[in-house]
């Protein structure tokens, strides 16, 4: 399959996308955990359907140590036992933000209350930030159907 476009090969879009890659880069330096971050960033792009943001995802998280149980059990989560309740918290705060269309109001005042006994103030600003650029990488990716599978760990560093 071949990419619908190439985000650096138009000044425009090209312009456009560092800005969009340098804000993803501040979200990564954040004080949210590593761990979290890729957990969530795994499901929203596991929810979404972005192939090429899975591979990224979780190639990065087995280079950072992560392990492989743990990766596959992040669409199970619910069900999983080894997750710890923080990353509970972010995974379903990350999975109702990202499905905001399929329920009325959104982000529900439990998953809300839930993720604030876990998170200061900046981590939730984080995650909430973060969450939101993932669906916005997700449907850019979707879109212009990035390819998947070739992601080496690393690549974007």
């Amino acid at each position: 399959m071949d990419a619908r476009l190439d985000f650096f090969a138009g000044a425009t879009a090209g312009t456009a996308f560092k800005h969009v890659m340098a804000a993803g880069r501040e979200l990564k330096a954040s004080t949210l955990s590593p761990v979290t971050q890729e957990l969530v960033a795994l499901r929203v792009s596991q929810i979404n359907g972005c192939a090429v943001c899975i591979d990224l995802h979780t190639k990065e998280a087995a280079a950072a140590g992560e392990s492989a149980v743990r990766l596959h059990l992040v669409a199970g989560w619910r069900e999983a036992t080894v997750f710890s309740e923080a990353e509970r918290a972010a995974l379903a705060l990350a999975e109702e933000a990202t499905r905001v269309a399929d329920a009325s109001t959104g982000v529900s005042d439990a998953v809300w209350a839930r993720a604030v006994q876990h998170y200061d103030q900046e981590e939730l600003t984080a995650l909430v930030l973060f969450v939101s650029f993932m669906n916005m990488v997700n449907r850019l990716n979707i879109v212009t159907r990035q390819p998947a599978g070739d992601y080496v760990a690393g690549q974007f560093h």
